[in-house]
């Protein structure tokens, strides 16, 4: 494949090197804006193509058969643009399609063309979302959407985030509540706390195991409680591990509820979860981030009755709601946790002199400090949708 084989060429690109067009001067702009025309061109195919049924999902090769057909190797000089072009139209080649009609995924389905473009927009704006003067649109935008969610789940008040993923979202639960109960052991470690248990069903997503590992807690401090035939935690079980681990001594402080078990899709029962959180003062939370979207169904809505309850809830857009990747919310009742629980005040990127309102930063709230703008695809898309 050569640039003649691309659509609509106004020159010959090929003989520019990708550093001719930086920056984008008076005299590069032409050559930048016929680069990514011809890139728009290629995803526009992939996308039509895409949605022909009579394609694969997939063009599907082993690792080494990929290894013979791409030349993914870093090579010492800079490629000239038509080789570029190539090599964009030949990586989605031998991409799954994911806005193909057959294809569906325990992880997301579909894609939604507003979204898309709400991607792409985020992309060109290149930003972080750890303070508002970097990105004070995509900070305002996320305060509300988000806002929007907790009213919907039933947190009228409270402070959510965006992070990678449900499992870290599942993660900021657990360390919240953690610090909520014991604001002692983030300066003094694991020294100052009793020994911690925590429940979940068992066919919860591992991500709960992991962030018993990697909060030092462990996994064997994990306890699985057992469900129904219908795959849903069993209340009474619950209710005898949290005894047990009682009488040895142990101090039970985080039941996770789901909303939507990966492998089932089952729905556990959170008022009885509720009552014997409430009971026995744990700390309730609802990965609902494959079922949180049926809050916005007014037939399904009724699967996640009492989620108002809970402390925290775990919410991925990128699910059911069909938001690009990666899009995933966690949600806490009580207001100031989470910057609590996180914040360490580095002042050489959260000065407190700003000539804004502080309280607009959001870097703060998380461990990783930066984060990618994944608010936009979803604040457009949501805007593009019948309420």
């Amino acid at each position: 494949m050569n640039s003649q084989d691309l659509k609509h060429p106004k020159k010959d690109i090929g003989k520019l090197l990708y550093t001719d067009l930086l920056p984008l001067s008076k005299d590069g702009y032409d050559v930048t804006e016929e680069f990514l025309v011809h890139v728009v061109q290629i995803i526009l195919d992939f996308l039509k193509k895409s949605n022909d049924r009579t394609t694969k999902v997939v063009d599907f090769h082993q690792p080494h058969q990929l290894r013979e057909f791409l030349d993914m190797e870093i090579p010492d000089d800079p490629q000239p643009l038509d080789q570029l072009l190539v090599d964009c139209r030949d990586s989605l080649k031998y991409q799954v399609k994911t806005a193909h009609p057959y294809y569906f995924n325990q992880l997301s389905c579909g894609l939604d063309m507003v979204s898309l473009a709400g991607e792409w927009l985020t992309a060109a704006a290149n930003t972080n979302m750890f303070t508002y003067e970097i990105a004070p649109v995509f900070i305002l935008m996320e305060q509300v959407t988000l806002k929007k969610m907790r009213e919907i789940i039933g947190f009228p008040n409270g402070d959510s985030i965006l992070g990678p993923g449900g499992a870290i979202s599942n993660l900021y639960a657990m360390l919240v509540a953690r610090h909520k109960m014991f604001p002692n052991y983030k300066q003094q470690g694991l020294k100052t706390l009793p020994q911690l248990v925590m429940f979940t069903s068992e066919h919860s997503h591992y991500s709960i195991k992991g962030a018993g590992m990697v909060s030092g807690l462990g996994t064997d401090n994990v306890i699985e409680v057992p469900c129904d035939d219908r795959g849903k935690m069993i209340p009474a079980e619950l209710e005898k591990r949290v005894r047990e681990a009682k009488a040895k001594g142990q101090r039970p402080f985080f039941v996770n509820c789901t909303a939507g078990t990966t492998v089932l899709g089952a729905f556990d029962p959170i008022h009885p979860l509720a009552d014997i959180c409430e009971k026995y003062d744990m700390w309730l939370h609802v990965d609902a981030a494959w079922g949180g979207g049926c809050l916005l169904s007014q037939k399904y809505k009724s699967r996640l009755a009492g989620i108002e309850r809970s402390q925290s809830v775990t919410w991925n857009p990128h699910k059911l709601m069909g938001s690009l990747l990666q899009c995933s919310t966690v949600h806490f009742k009580e207001d100031g946790l989470l910057i609590s629980c996180n914040m360490l005040c580095a002042d050489y990127l959260f000065q407190q002199d700003k000539h804004y309102d502080v309280t607009y930063d959001t870097g703060d709230k998380v461990i990783q400090c930066g984060r990618h703008n994944d608010i936009f695809k979803l604040w457009l898309m949501w805007q593009s949708k019948v309420a």
